[in-house]
């Protein structure tokens, strides 16, 4: 892997952009960096609703709501 790395060492840069963007908009809606349940299962659980809303923001953004709604009902 790192060999890799060394022959393209912009791939890296690219990858962590491209990566820390949902991230850093969750911590944002989250209002900060803590989680508001304890418990390891809690906590995945609360993570996987912000997740979830965030996607389902973005096919809103790109699709519209009506289709969305169509496809939900379909």
């Amino acid at each position: 892997m790192q060999a890799r790395l060394d022959k393209a060492p912009d791939s890296m840069r690219i990858r962590r952009q491209t990566v820390e963007h949902p991230f850093g908009t969750l911590k944002a809606w989250m209002g900060s960096t803590h989680f508001l349940t304890k418990t390891l299962k809690n906590v995945g659980t609360e993570m996987s609703l912000h997740v979830l809303a965030y996607n389902m923001k973005r096919v809103m953004n790109l699709m519209g709501t009506t289709i969305l709604m169509e496809a939900m009902m379909a």
